[in-house]
């Protein structure tokens, strides 16, 4: 059973720092594709970042402050956020699939933790 755990969430000033992290169980971590999706209230889900065994990949609004990376073993996911706005606020999803292009409606997603950036 595929089972993903996010934690590291909270509540930030602007301009402040959080680093979320992802445990994944339950399925062959090597050759899957991770991700980070948030959705904040009244607004459509979005895709963050995502990883896979080749490249990165980065929303135009986070490019820069955010940083996706994986343990060695690949069971565990991260997302450093740097120098935090507002407009970052929402619950942050890690999910997980077997190719990058299915994570936003063919993965296996966690339960979500919840940032809030005050200005």
């Amino acid at each position: 059973q595929v089972r993903l755990v996010e934690s590291g969430g909270g509540s930030v000033q602007a301009g402040g720092s959080l680093r979320l992290s992802c445990e994944a169980s339950g399925y062959t971590y090597w050759n899957y594709a991770m991700g980070w999706f948030r959705q904040a209230l009244w607004k459509e889900r979005e895709e963050v970042a995502s990883i896979d065994s080749s490249s990165t990949a980065y929303a135009d609004s986070v490019k820069g402050r955010f940083t996706i990376s994986q343990s060695s073993t690949k069971s565990t996911l991260y997302l450093q956020m740097d120098n935090l706005k507002p407009e970052d606020t929402g619950r942050y999803y890690c999910v997980a699939a077997p190719t990058r292009a299915l994570l936003a409606h063919g993965g296996y997603w966690g339960q979500g933790t919840q940032v809030t950036v005050s200005s």
